[in-house]
């Protein structure tokens, strides 16, 4: 296997597996804030805060990824909304993201934020909907 068929063919592929995977993840924290699945210790929010609007967007921006629909903008609102997370929720606890548990709020913005720019990858529906409105 060459560099070129790297980049060609198993980068987009590639691109494709990490949208699906860090979607589902990110999916994850929205059921559990929204309908308390995986079982939490924390209750659900209340209606219309902030936790609660960053629940629906886990849920429904993560719903949107799996399958690679709408992609580059709902990628960078999710990227935003990690990014206000961290200042908003975590870097008021510390100042080192490995004790004020943002971790992954910082990874999940920069992940996002790199879908945003590259796009969906080979396995995606807006890359079906854009070759079928081509063809």
């Amino acid at each position: 296997m060459n560099k070129a068929h790297l980049e060609t063919v198993w980068a987009p592929r590639l691109l494709s597996i990490l949208r699906i995977v860090a979607a589902l993840i990110f999916m994850a924290h929205g059921t559990q804030k929204l309908l308390g699945f995986p079982v939490s210790a924390n209750p659900a929010p209340e209606a219309f805060s902030l936790p609660w609007i960053a629940g629906v967007l886990e849920l429904v921006g993560g719903a949107l990824l799996i399958p690679g629909l709408f992609v580059r903008p709902v990628a960078f609102l999710l990227s935003g909304l990690m990014a206000a997370a961290y200042w908003i929720a975590h870097a008021p606890r510390s100042f080192y993201p490995v004790l004020n548990g943002g971790d992954a709020a910082i990874l999940y913005c920069f992940v996002f934020l790199f879908i945003a720019s590259a796009g969906g990858g080979a396995w995606s529906l807006d890359r079906v909907l854009r070759s079928s409105r081509t063809a």
